[in-house]
């Protein structure tokens, strides 16, 4: 594994970069900003992820495989999270400096490599880290393993491409309804029953009206600040409610909240 500062200006980013601008906010704003650093940066998958208190998978596409991404997203979070130190120390991950990190499957611990690199047919992945709210963004292109290796022009090209498309996934996310999901995509959002509250009450009957409430909006879409904004609380009490209610229903991400509810008849 291997860490890298990066301070390219913002002015370094090649054009074709221009044309995601007229993608942020849309549905197919993954798969044509894959499309779009070919060029530069041969990568037959990609995802965009935010690691800390709320993991949460925001975007992900792959072009000429199968796409597999949030299977790899599942299985991270299954294990191999806990003990993932590839995106550097600590120091680094709370500057608000960018920065670019390169992981060889083979340098990745034994669960980490067999879940989600082996299972997956992946051999290398290429990040942009910054620190985000709460914890850390990633932006990962994945090598599989019928590609060449990246090599030092694609070190180069991505660190050239790094202030251009931090801002323009920054925007997408921010203007996009699914980013707010941790992993569901949109046919999950739509597949969200209407009878929340008596679902989870069967669930666990021991839910407070406070802990519902904070979970329903947690189903239905809603970031922790918006949700904070929708009931009129602060932020770190949404998020004393959400960790109460995880502990109860004895999960720990939202992902495993949207399984049992929607598993809940």
């Amino acid at each position: 594994m291997k860490t890298w500062p990066l301070h390219a200006a913002p002015d370094a980013a090649p054009r074709l970069l221009g044309g995601l601008i007229d993608e942020i906010g849309q549905p197919g704003f993954g798969t044509a900003a894959l499309e779009g650093v070919q060029a530069v940066l041969p990568a037959a998958s990609w995802s965009v992820y935010r690691l800390g208190t709320d993991p949460a998978l925001l975007l992900s596409a792959s072009c000429g495989v199968p796409d597999t991404t949030r299977d790899c997203w599942r299985a991270y979070l299954s294990g191999p999270h806990r003990a993932d130190r590839s995106f550097g120390p600590m120091t680094l991950l709370s500057a608000r400096t960018p920065h670019l990190c390169h992981l060889d499957a083979q340098e990745a611990p034994a669960e980490h490599r067999a879940k989600v690199y082996d299972a997956h047919g992946i051999t290398e992945r290429l990040s942009l880290a910054q620190a985000a709210e709460g914890g850390m963004l990633a932006i990962n292109f994945y090598r599989h393993a019928h590609q060449p290796a990246f090599g030092p022009t694609a070190l180069e090209r991505l660190g050239a491409l790094a202030p251009a498309l931090l801002a323009i996934v920054r925007k997408h996310v921010a203007l996009s309804l699914p980013a707010a999901l941790p992993s569901a995509d949109l046919q999950a959002v739509a597949a969200v029953p209407t009878d929340l509250e008596a679902r989870l009450l069967r669930l666990c009957p021991t839910l407070t009206a406070r802990e519902q409430a904070v979970c329903v909006r947690l189903l239905r879409g809603l970031t922790l600040e918006g949700i904070a904004a929708d009931l009129e609380l602060a932020l770190p009490t949404v998020k004393t409610y959400r960790q109460r209610a995880f502990a109860r229903l004895g999960i720990h991400f939202r992902d495993e909240l949207f399984a049992r509810v929607l598993q809940a008849s």
